[in-house]
């Protein structure tokens, strides 16, 4: 292989190329179990990053001191949502991190609430 096609390769390895991706998730392209993650939960530190621990899992860890969403830890990483969802489905089951719901999410009202004042001012 000459300078130019491994320096191309190194760079399509750094960028995110499907290869690191590949080894980023240990061949998997869905979690285990079915995930409850979406793209605002937030997500926070329940500890330290562990010695051997996989780099990218060590990453999220450490940024995650105070919440933050899945779609941040993403664009901080570099990774796809994706990715970041399997390796947030690892650090969940190993107790390293925490999902919180949205402030969005816990801030709806309840339906049944919103359904009776309908009902109410459809009476006036």
């Amino acid at each position: 292989m000459s300078g130019p096609e491994q320096e191309e390769q190194q760079r399509a390895w750094e960028e995110g190329g499907p290869e690191r991706l590949y080894v980023i998730t240990s061949g998997r392209n869905l979690p285990d179990r079915q995930s409850r993650l979406d793209m605002v939960t937030l997500i926070v530190s329940r500890g330290e990053a562990g010695p051997g621990m996989q780099p990218e899992l060590a990453a999220v860890v450490r940024i995650c001191d105070y919440p933050l969403s899945v779609a941040e830890i993403s664009a901080y990483l570099h990774l796809p949502v994706s990715v970041i969802i399997l390796l947030l489905t690892d650090l969940l089951a190993s107790g390293h991190v925490e999902a919180r719901a949205s402030v969005l999410t816990q801030s709806l009202p309840d339906v049944e609430l919103l359904e009776a004042v309908m009902h109410g001012l459809q009476n006036l």
